[in-house]
């Protein structure tokens, strides 16, 4: 594969668990498990000195849960990518995590291709959830509140098609080919998209967007 493998920190502190998750990493062409954490303060250390490409994060750990760490990451590198991988389903600790920075969260009873999927996708910038997840994700955004026919009024036409093929789910260079533009020209768009809302990263524009109704229909209003 070319180009340099993508840097893996794991957090998880059951050691059987975390072992199996190193073997199926390590047998992945381009994945390279850089180090392990066994609680949420040693993630948040390890994250900080061996700043991996992804943190693939286990929900509930001792000393600081997988929420918390998620959030002192992110404050500390908006840039970080979080994976949290749990046997929860339930809606809280989802959202709690979202609004902490991760980008995405999957099932540990989820298939290997499953997990190894989310782990690239996550690294790209997209948002992932299992279906189950992202259904009631879905209901929830939908219930916060009423939303105005042109919402995020400061951002311009082509600021607001983008922020909308985002919430989507579409990447940058897939944006790009949907609008007949470059990719710099996409990628100068979402910083100004991130600085009129106000937000550190990809996913936290997302959540804001799918709050306000953007991205479920295809329709950019």
């Amino acid at each position: 594969m070319s180009g340099p493998a993508l840097r893996v920190l794991l957090a998880d502190d059951h050691p059987v668990y975390r072992l199996g998750l190193r073997a199926l990493l390590d047998s992945v062409d381009g994945v390279e498990v850089v180090g392990e954490a066994a609680d949420g303060l040693e993630a948040v250390a390890a994250a900080a000195a061996l700043k991996p490409d992804v943190v693939v994060m286990d929900l509930r750990m001792p000393r600081l849960d997988g929420i918390g760490a998620t959030e002192r990451i992110v404050t500390a590198d908006p840039d970080a990518a979080v994976l949290l991988l749990t046997y929860t389903d339930e809606d809280e600790p989802v959202i709690a995590a979202l609004q902490r920075g991760a980008r995405g969260y999957v099932l540990k009873e989820a298939g290997q291709e499953a997990i190894v999927r989310a782990i690239r996708d996550v690294a790209s910038g997209e948002m992932i959830f299992g279906a189950s997840i992202a259904r009631r994700v879905g209901a929830f955004l939908t219930a916060l509140g009423p939303r105005s026919p042109r919402p995020f009024p400061d951002l311009s036409g082509r600021e607001f098609e983008i922020l909308e093929l985002m919430a989507q789910g579409l990447n940058n260079q897939l944006i790009a080919q949907k609008l007949g533009v470059g990719d710099k020209r996409v990628r100068n768009c979402v910083t100004q998209i991130y600085n009129k809302l106000r937000v550190q990263d990809r996913g936290q524009a997302i959540i804001r967007a799918r709050e306000a109704g953007l991205g479920r229909d295809g329709s950019t209003g």
